[in-house]
């Protein structure tokens, strides 16, 4: 029996193997390949969301009345202020990025290690900065009361500016038996109390004449629709159904819970994404220091982990874009 390799007169083009399609490595090819999966992920989310806004677009929150906090600044409306400090630290740190793959093009082991090193301490602040942002978002600082129908009501005064819960309702004294695993068959951890009660919520508002009720829909000329006195005493009193204090996956202050369930899931997902980066940054920062890529005359790994530092970096800019600016 013939067992000689057959000529097919392939083995030298790029399907055949001879050759390296684009001149670029298994590994690139591989870290390309997960870019784009990645980026058709990322597309999908965007478009549910884009698709939920257009559906609910007149009870949608409005970004500059959402993200209006800057650490430090306790009190003072910014808005997009830190979301766009956070864009700039991000884009930053991908030109750090591009000057250590430079760097590591010239096997200048010294300017890699400082450019990578930057691109760590960017993405550190960037996470950082998206924690912070969470926690604000969860806690919120004006509350709302949220009716049967699940709809928001907001308080603003004549001016038409919010009003916090806290400047006109007084929580009253009241005690709420723990549930404990001896008391039913069933049981089932409870969520903490609101601070206040719609009750007390109504005789707050009462109590101030210059109070109007505001609601999550957008008039037609793009603003919030505000009620008048007595019609916001009458929402109130008959569709009240509980206070709402900043936002979560069931119940949010702003407006639509979807707005909440989108942002916790694409900026979240987004975020794992620059943390896994940065720890992969930093693993690849310790090889460098070690001389590892030094000694291969080769600073591959560099640019691979490049290639997806950046691609990080541009899906953020399409996440800022469709929560923050349209």
């Amino acid at each position: 029996m013939d067992t000689s390799v057959v000529n097919t007169g392939t083995e030298g083009k790029a399907w055949g193997g001879g050759q390296r399609p684009l001149k670029a490595s298994y590994g690139k090819l591989m870290m390309w390949f997960f870019i784009v999966s990645d980026a058709l992920t990322f597309s999908g989310f965007l478009a549910a969301y884009g698709f939920s806004r257009f559906k609910f677009i007149d009870a949608w929150p409005i970004a500059d009345e959402v993200f209006t906090h800057v650490p430090f600044l306790h009190g003072q409306e910014l808005p997009m202020i830190y979301v766009a400090f956070m864009t700039f630290i991000l884009i930053m740190s991908s030109v750090t990025m591009v000057l250590a793959v430079d760097a590591g093009h010239k096997l200048n082991k010294s300017k890699v290690t400082l450019y990578l090193f930057l691109t760590i301490i960017g993405g550190l602040i960037f996470v950082g900065s998206q924690a912070w942002e969470w926690a604000t978002f969860i806690k919120g600082d004006f509350g709302a009361v949220q009716t049967k129908g699940g709809n928001i009501l907001q308080f603003v005064d004549s001016d038409g500016k919010r009003v916090a819960l806290g400047d006109f309702v007084v929580a009253g004294e009241r005690e709420r038996v723990a549930q404990e695993r001896k008391n039913g068959i069933w049981y089932m951890e409870e969520a903490a109390l609101p601070t206040y009660t719609v009750e007390e919520v109504v005789s707050g508002f009462e109590a101030n004449s210059e109070l109007l009720v505001r609601t999550q829909f957008i008039d037609e000329h793009g603003e919030k629709t505000i009620l008048s006195r007595e019609e916001s005493l009458k929402r109130l009193k008959t569709n009240g159904r509980e206070v709402i204090e900043g936002a979560n996956l069931r119940a949010n202050e702003y407006g639509s819970p979807l707005f909440a369930d989108f942002f916790f899931f694409i900026t979240g997902f987004h975020g794992f994404h620059v943390f896994s980066g940065v720890v992969i940054n930093i693993i690849i920062f310790f090889n460098v220091i070690l001389g590892t890529y030094e000694r291969r005359k080769n600073y591959e790994m560099v640019e691979k982990v490049g290639l997806y530092w950046h691609f990080v970096d541009l899906v953020w800019v399409f996440v800022f874009t469709f929560f923050y600016l349209v």
